[in-house]
């Protein structure tokens, strides 16, 4: 069985409710029934006054729902929790009656009011309008302040990082954290990659020095986050600044990083910026054939996850099985 399929495997079991609120989309009325067929979730879809969907005779199957969210019963309540939950911030009701017709920010509410499990977005949206709601609506989890996003990479033939399998984060939204951000961002990505694949997570917070090996400022946000991570969470595996060669390769570690229970095992890898994690994503997914699932996002209260524009219908079977067992 491979990764995938274990993922889906486990997702299953959960049982989750997930919206898919661009309901008039081929890709995403196609996974819909994949996903229903394969008994990985239960779907719920958005209907605009009833129309038809694409390949509406497949969705009529267990496991698909189909709302017509602006004529449902829920709406005005929808409308007054909107208004509540915005009010500091100059909410009206005529503002969230409007914004309540977007099926976007509808899903976002869904997942807050925990009608749904979560939310899988972005096939037919930008980034920015896929998780906009999702700031403003569903919010950072307790305990941190940054949402990042990351990437599952399953590299075939590879002795490295868990049989294969790494975490990359921040891939896909933070351009230059913090050191604050830095922390939320490994605190953050060493859970999700514990939910995802259950194996332990082996945390290296990436540079082009290892131990002091350059000296820059620009490398003292890394070593004080990897620091302040090591005090919250003094079980957790983590060590920084090291080099992605003294991070995944145990005789490299040895002469570079000696005693770090980190160093040449790490399976967690965290980029300094998103240049850098974009880069690297990428050139693993092409040059060693690895699998890229994601961007999958992290540090929100409960799962809202985006798609790429350029997404397939599998792709979003994929992030849903994902996005349930983040749930």
């Amino acid at each position: 069985m491979d990764f995938m399929d274990q993922i889906k495997k486990r997702a299953a079991k959960k049982n989750c409710l997930i919206v898919l609120p661009e309901s008039y989309d081929e890709r995403v009325t196609s996974a819909a029934a994949m996903i229903a067929e394969q008994g990985i979730a239960r779907i719920l879809l958005l209907s605009d006054d009833g129309k038809d969907m694409p390949g509406q005779e497949r969705l009529k199957q267990p496991g698909i729902e189909i709302l017509d969210y602006k004529n449902g019963p829920e709406f005005e309540e929808m409308v007054t929790e909107l208004c509540e939950l915005r009010k500091k911030k100059g909410m009206t009701r005529e503002k969230a009656f409007a914004l309540m017709q977007d099926p976007l920010y509808y899903g976002a509410m869904l997942v807050h009011m925990e009608k749904v499990d979560g939310m899988v977005a972005g096939a037919c949206h930008s980034t920015g309008d896929t998780l906009r709601p999702a700031l403003q609506i569903v919010k950072t989890a307790p305990g941190t302040k940054t949402v990042s996003a990351f990437f599952l990479m399953v590299v075939p033939n590879c002795e490295y990082g868990d049989k294969g399998v790494f975490l990359f984060a921040d891939s896909g939204l933070v351009e230059f954290p913090t050191e604050a951000q830095l922390v939320d961002i490994a605190v953050a990505s060493a859970k999700s990659f514990e939910q995802i694949t259950e194996g332990e997570p082996i945390v290296a917070m990436l540079s082009y020095s290892t131990k002091g090996s350059a000296k820059n400022e620009r490398l003292q946000p890394i070593i004080s986050a990897a620091k302040r991570v090591k005090e919250r969470f003094p079980n957790l595996k983590i060590d920084g600044e090291l080099q992605v060669d003294a991070a995944v390769e145990p005789k490299v570690a040895a002469m570079k990083s000696k005693g770090s229970n980190v160093a040449g095992n790490a399976n967690v890898l965290i980029f300094p910026d998103l240049n850098s994690g974009n880069i690297g994503y990428k050139l693993v997914q092409r040059l060693a054939k690895a699998e890229a699932y994601g961007p999958v996002t992290q540090g929100l209260k409960r799962p809202v996850n985006d798609l790429s524009r350029g997404c397939v219908a599998e792709d979003i079977v994929g992030v849903v099985a994902i996005t349930c067992l983040q749930a």
